[in-house]
């Protein structure tokens, strides 16, 4: 729908009838069974389905990339407010501007303008702070088929170059400050050259400058993204997305905005873009035609306070957060007049910090979610109604299914039992890098993820996290596990403790 950008021979004009992964009404009809409507619960397969109505997605074989998806979900024509804000300065690039910048660095990736030619099959390393012109990166590369890995600017070189050895990366993106923990002899493009931003604005007179921004010529199940996780272990694994799995997240997020949304609406980026909740953040918000207020070094420098302030100054309608910045807005001074929602995730959100905001703040939808690096967005609150139910991650996504296994004998549970999460479904990562062993540890003979974390479904579909297993606090010689985040709940409600953190302690 967005013509001046997508092809004629663009995938999209393919697209229908759309495939769904199995509807609630197909699954327990395939496998014979009922599926409680109240908790997605189903006696069959001892799974649990997602009370969300069923959601289509492309078909799998349809040759086509996430950026290509998320821009035939704009409007027609492009909105007029502002694509990206800095928070600092308030410079921002429009929705035309994006596009028109995408498209000239897809054409400029294909081409000889940089150090080598990148496609489909390459993987681009990016170590660079969130700035305006990442997003742009990040769309270009997915375009043209290249895998994109962003790392985190702070880590050390020894620690760079072990992640640049597990992607596998050609080539990297930086920009002055982070160049030199680069491996040696990996080519590098700064970001902040003359070079660089000359890309961006070539004349689009030129042919390749305004040639489309997705050529419709890589497949779903290509790898789009190489993003880092220490899984259920505390050693870095590089995670593996598809564009399928991409797609499906963000299908489902825009979903949710499209039954949500209120006007124009602007969300502050809290998440560093070169981590998994950032990076999915910025996606799916342009996806979704809103503007999305970056927290650039300088904005950033100021820690939760500036974040706030960014909050009130650009006046966001809402805040992607974790737990102690929930904290943070409860207990300061802001107002947040336009603020509509906040959504928490990254770590439990404890009830008293939960029951302090929805009083400071009753006009303001608090949504709780679960996600990780390997499976997406798995949960999330998506009303008012929802939001009552305050300690729960919300309900399961479209197009995810869960299972909740027993942690000794690995038996599925059904409604209010606690044990394991597992879950399966398309947007699940397609695995770990090079780790032949960590996959047969991450997933059953069926496909099923273990995500190694406990947690319970109650009555009315809700997902509840516990812990994480390897956090479980062992009593004396009994098959009794205490969770840390139990007494760390306990403790914080205690009008005497600001916070706390429990941790097993060896006797």
């Amino acid at each position: 729908r967005v013509c001046d950008s997508l092809p004629h021979q663009s995938p999209l004009h393919r697209l229908a009838p759309l495939t769904s992964f199995p509807s609630q009404s197909k699954m327990s009809s395939a496998h014979g069974g009922a599926m409680d409507a109240r908790s997605g619960y189903c006696t069959t397969t001892k799974s649990f389905r997602s009370l969300r109505p069923p959601l289509p997605l492309p078909p799998a074989d349809v040759p086509l990339t996430f950026p290509a998806f998320a821009l035939s979900l704009l409007p027609s024509p492009l909105p007029a407010h502002p694509a990206l804000l800095d928070a600092a300065t308030g410079d921002a690039v429009s929705y035309p501007a994006f596009l028109s910048q995408a498209r000239a660095l897809a054409a400029a990736l294909r081409s000889r303008a940089l150090p080598l030619p990148l496609g489909r099959g390459d993987v681009a390393f990016v170590l660079a702070p969130s700035r305006l012109d990442v997003p742009v990166l990040y769309f270009a590369l997915l375009a043209v088929g290249a895998a994109v890995s962003p790392a985190n600017p702070a880590l050390t070189a020894a620690e760079v170059s072990r992640l640049v050895s597990l992607s596998g990366a050609s080539v990297a993106f930086a920009v002055s400050s982070t160049a030199a923990k680069l491996p040696a002899g990996l080519p590098t493009v700064l970001l902040d050259s003359p070079h660089f931003r000359s890309l961006l604005h070539c004349n689009q007179g030129d042919n390749e400058s305004s040639a489309p921004l997705d050529a419709g010529a890589v497949r779903q199940s290509a790898t789009a993204t190489i993003q880092y996780s220490s899984g259920t272990s505390g050693r870095v694994k590089a995670v593996a997305l598809s564009h399928r799995s991409l797609i499906a997240t963000g299908a489902g997020l825009h979903a949710h905005h499209v039954k949500s949304r209120k006007g124009v609406e602007r969300n502050l980026m809290s998440a560093p873009m070169f981590h998994s909740m950032g990076f999915s953040s910025v996606l799916n918000g342009l996806a979704q035609g809103r503007t999305m207020v970056v927290m650039t070094d300088a904005a950033a420098r100021a820690g939760l306070r500036g974040m706030l302030e960014a909050a009130e100054r650009w006046e966001v309608t809402e805040i992607t957060a974790a737990p102690p910045m929930v904290l943070a807005i409860t207990r300061d001074r802001y107002r947040l007049k336009s603020l509509v929602r906040v959504v928490c995730g990254g770590a439990p959100l404890p009830t008293p910090v939960a029951e302090q905001f929805r009083r400071r703040f009753p006009h303001v939808d608090l949504r709780t979610g679960y996600g990780s690096t390997e499976a997406g967005a798995v949960s999330l609150m998506v009303d008012r109604d929802e939001c009552s139910h305050v300690g729960s991650a919300g309900r399961i996504n479209h197009n995810v299914e869960a299972k909740i296994v027993d942690i000794v004998t690995g038996e599925p549970l059904s409604v209010g039992q606690k044990g394991e999460l597992c879950l399966r479904g398309p947007s699940i990562m397609t695995g770990y890098v090079g780790d032949d062993e960590a996959n047969a540890a991450a997933f059953d003979s069926e496909g099923w993820l273990k995500t190694g974390d406990l947690c319970y479904i109650d009555q009315d579909g809700f997902l509840f996290v516990v812990d994480r297993l390897k956090e479980l606090i062992k009593y004396k010689a009994y098959q009794v596990r205490v969770a840390p985040v139990e007494l760390e709940l306990i403790l914080q409600s205690l009008p005497e403790i600001f916070d706390a953190a429990v941790m097993p302690y060896p006797h």
